[in-house]
């Protein structure tokens, strides 16, 4: 299959530990989570309806498939602030708060202990690989972050704060609320993923939309998509999360404002380059790897599939980017009927499916010929074009064996093409180099 041709201007940086030819020699990266799958792609959405409506889903191109509902042993778990302990939150419509309602007043030692009765639940002692994420949305551990209808946790907490101390000036009530608040939060966070590492090391543990890059601003005249100066300095403050965390969980999910345009491009490659930056902060042996959570449908409507060119501009960005794969969520109201099941089942087979194998296979065919299958192919140039994708004029992509597979025999021109394009980055412990190799023979990828 041929992806429509999208101009990019993919923001892309790491720190610098040795420059060749102008080239960015990249920090080594997490070893792989499955063994030769150096791009994922993970089903996180119910289709429990579809199933009970007879209506077939083929996910054979997915390298795992879960659901966010609380299922023991998944490869995936997804814990909600209502599944993972006793997370302190308020909720404005209702006007209640639950659990304490904000951090400060929350109970850490009650909330640790539900917390690691819930992980020894979900997660299996002697459980393989996998990924936890946490997604806790209610308020962000940064205080002026905290804006719209998140401003409640400001209130609670100032009014808090006069409680404790009524004495002092509203100018040092609100200095001390912010401390009292970002304390706490941290302390709620940092604890509860340490914990999640401490009793599942074989998990690769982060939040949701952890980092953000707030580049929302799409109808603005001359739209980059960067994000600003303020976002990365606030996302820098929050070293001690990305120390904790051993992996990166960010969201491309594509708003139908950015249906077909050319902006869609910018919107993920830098957000995607910000979970990248991010990564590469701690100092540690080697980055955390990215996997970049998308949709299907477009953000806020569950009738209308991404086409063609949001797909490469989704998943094909994040894989050129060098993330190490995407995770497909799903909401329970997505699929929920005759309907919108069998559009699901369409749209898998016709251009979910064989696009998503491509791209898997590339990035594996990619590692193998240019980085001796010890590292990933990832964009030597923010704002080239540069893809993993198979050429269809060389590649079939088939499905046999309950599997989809890429077969074919790429050209010299293909790989130069990779190889102008793309540069290695090493998988820990391994030992790797931007240097081609040419297949002599045709090329079986199993996805």
């Amino acid at each position: 299959m041929a992806p429509p041709p999208l101009s990019s201007m993919a923001v892309f940086f790491f720190t610098c530990v040795t420059c060749v030819t102008g080239v960015l020699a990249l920090p080594p990266t997490a070893p792989l989570l499955i063994a030769g799958r150096p791009f994922l792609a993970v089903w996180n959405a119910p289709i429990q309806q579809c199933r009970k409506l007879d209506i077939p889903l083929d996910t054979a191109a997915f390298q795992a498939v879960t659901t966010p509902q609380m299922v023991p042993g998944q490869f995936l778990t997804l814990f909600y602030d209502n599944n993972l302990g006793l997370y302190p939150k308020a909720d404005l419509s209702k006007q209640k708060r639950y659990r304490g309602g904000i951090p400060q007043s929350g109970n850490l030692t009650r909330h640790l202990a539900k917390a690691q009765r819930e992980i020894d639940h979900y997660i299996f002692q002697d459980s393989s690989p996998g990924l936890a994420v946490i997604d806790w949305e209610a308020w962000r551990p940064l205080w002026d972050r905290n804006w719209g209808s998140k401003r409640i946790y400001q209130k609670l907490s100032i009014a808090h704060a006069i409680k404790i101390a009524p004495f002092l000036s509203y100018r040092e009530i609100v200095q001390l609320a912010r401390n009292q608040f970002q304390n706490a939060g941290r302390r709620f966070m940092e604890r509860t993923i340490s914990l999640g590492l401490g009793e599942r090391p074989s998990r690769r543990w982060g939040f949701y939309l952890f980092p953000d890059c707030y580049n929302y601003d799409w109808k603005k005249v001359g739209y980059t998509g960067k994000c600003s100066r303020k976002t990365q300095r606030q996302n820098d403050h929050m070293l001690w999360l990305w120390e904790r965390s051993s992996a990166l969980f960010p969201s491309v999910y594509i708003p139908t404002a950015l249906s077909n345009s050319n902006k869609t491009a910018l919107f993920v490659q830098n957000r995607v380059q910000e979970a990248l930056r991010v990564a590469a902060l701690p100092n540690r042996p080697y980055t955390v790897p990215i996997y970049v959570y998308c949709r299907l449908l477009y953000r806020n409507q569950s009738h209308r599939f991404l086409s063609q060119s949001d797909l490469v501009s989704s998943v094909g960005e994040s894989a050129a980017l060098g993330a190490s794969g995407v995770i497909l969520w799903g909401g329970s109201s997505d699929f929920k009927d005759g309907p919108a099941c069998q559009s699901l089942s369409e749209y898998l087979l016709s251009t979910f499916n064989p696009y998503i194998t491509n791209v898997t296979a590339a990035a594996t065919l990619c590692s193998n010929v240019l980085c001796q299958g010890n590292g990933r192919c990832v964009r030597k140039r923010y704002d080239s074009a540069h893809y993993l994708h198979l050429n269809p004029a060389h590649f079939r992509i088939l499905r046999a064996d309950r599997k989809y597979l890429a077969v074919g025999l790429p050209s010299h021109a293909d790989l130069d093409l990779w190889a102008d394009g793309f540069t290695c980055q090493c998988f820990a412990g391994r030992s790797c180099r931007a240097k081609l190799s040419y297949p002599e023979q045709m090329e079986l990828i199993w996805v």
